[in-house]
């Protein structure tokens, strides 16, 4: 587990996740051209409400469902 800080619109915020879903989320910002922050305000603000559930879960299901697409 590792956590560290982003800023999501302005706001510093600590999430903690495993090593492989840092190094996985870092890979897709920057296939697409994204910073670290951006991807995970991207995904932030997809998830609606702070109740659709926490954001370190958010993170881990998109980057599984980035992984599925990958795979065909």
């Amino acid at each position: 587990m590792h956590k560290r800080s982003v800023t999501i619109d302005g706001h510093r915020t600590s999430i903690s996740l495993e090593d492989a879903f840092w190094a996985e989320l870092s890979a897709i910002a920057r296939a697409r051209g994204l910073s670290l922050n951006a991807l995970v305000a991207e995904i932030d603000h997809a998830r609606g409400t702070p109740e659709a559930g926490n954001l370190s879960s958010a993170l881990r299901l998109y980057v599984l469902e980035e992984l599925k697409k990958q795979r065909g």
